[in-house]
């Protein structure tokens, strides 16, 4: 009885936020979802009777312009995390390694990034990559180049762009993850005969794996829904399915075309994390 009026008083404290979560988020967005898959009706610019129907997807991808910006988003967020993951691993593991007292400074400048306006850091990596600007003047000093070579406005450009603003993300992940780990495990290993590298794949991996998922789906989401990087440091040359969904809104009122490149994000991000969840179920269960 007593168990019974618990469950009852839990889920009358969890009906405002189900409510507020399935009005304010849960409904518009299957709404925006569905309206992709939406032809004709009363309050479709397309006219004609209602039906649903896979067109607006075949006239996306029969367009090879939209095949490009695809491949080009899905390559840079790829890329993205991936060096993310290797960066920041040994970074997590030298963290969590500082003394306690130490810690909390590192972990706040670790989040101090993140106060930092993404417009603000993009317009950083600007004059960075300008002709006259810091990156080319090395190069020019170096020897490396005979002139001033043309850094913005290429996929370089953007991705380093996106790294430095979405490390942190996988950084936290996995220091979360890491912190968690008695260093006794890593030392009892070794003591068994595995070298370092034998360490990280068969304890420090398996058991930040969590850290991973997180991180690598905050990271990938990050990449191919990030606009002000792409469309500041890439420009019209550089398309992405971001900046691609705004010119379609905003220059060609084509919101057709829009749900649907917003149904393709969140079907990329829905698969990057259940393909990571994937990779890593044989590791839980051995």
């Amino acid at each position: 009885m007593l168990a019974s009026s618990k469950s009852r008083l839990g889920l009358m404290l969890v009906t405002p936020a189900l409510i507020f979560t399935l009005v304010c988020f849960l409904l518009p967005v299957a709404a925006l979802l569905l309206d992709a898959f939406r032809i004709g009706g009363p309050d479709s610019l397309d006219g004609g009777p209602l039906q649903w129907s896979l067109a607006r997807f075949a006239d996306f991808f029969a367009e090879p312009l939209h095949l490009q910006v695809l491949w080009r988003t899905l390559r840079i967020a790829a890329l993205v995390t991936l060096c993310s993951a290797l960066l920041c691993y040994p970074a997590a593991q030298a963290i969590v390694r500082v003394p306690a007292r130490w810690r909390g400074l590192v972990l706040g400048m670790m989040i101090l990034p993140l106060m930092v306006s993404p417009i603000a850091r993009t317009y950083a990596w600007i004059v960075l990559f300008g002709r006259n600007g810091a990156v080319n003047a090395v190069l020019l000093q170096l020897g490396l180049a005979d002139e001033p070579q043309r850094l913005l406005f290429t996929e370089m450009a953007v991705f380093v762009g996106l790294l430095q603003l979405l490390l942190p993300l996988m950084l936290m992940s996995l220091v979360s993850a890491m912190e968690n780990i008695s260093a006794d495990l890593a030392l009892a290993a070794s003591t068994l005969g595995a070298n370092a590298w034998q360490v990280f794949t068969r304890v420090t991996l398996p058991l930040t794996q969590e850290g991973l998922i997180v991180g690598g789906t905050l990271v990938f989401t990050g990449s191919v829904t990030a606009y002000v990087t792409p469309a500041l440091l890439g420009g019209p040359k550089v398309l992405m399915l971001e900046t691609l969904l705004y010119q379609k809104v905003s220059v060609e009122s084509d919101f057709g075309t829009a749900n649907v490149i917003a149904v393709i994000l969140v079907a990329m991000t829905l698969a990057v994390n259940a393909g990571l969840k994937r990779i890593a179920a044989p590791r839980r269960t051995t």
